[in-house]
């Protein structure tokens, strides 16, 4: 008897990226870029707002192109503590 293959559409399983990059990342950073363009209303905020912007997706690109969920699993690597105790039942008093 042949074994049972099953495919696995890429459109499945790959990350959600806007631009290139992480769309969370993207969206945030164009909010940031709106907001110093329209809290500054000057061509010097205009300026600046696009470079942020185009320098910002430039390098969350970069960024995706090692790892398409790096922001994920650093934010999750955060919420770890730096040690953990040995000990039998995690409700244990120490």
């Amino acid at each position: 008897m042949a074994l049972r293959r099953i495919p696995i559409h890429r459109a499945l399983t790959r990350p959600v990226l806007l631009m290139g990059a992480e769309r969370e990342l993207v969206l945030t950073t164009g909010m940031l870029a709106a907001m110093l363009i329209f809290g500054a209303q000057s061509l010097a905020g205009l300026v600046l707002g696009v470079g942020l912007w185009m320098v910002g997706v430039y390098l969350l690109r970069l960024m995706a192109k090692a790892d398409p969920i790096m922001a994920r699993v650093y934010m999750r690597h955060v919420k770890y503590q730096p040690y953990y105790p040995a000990r039998a039942r995690p409700w244990r008093d120490l």
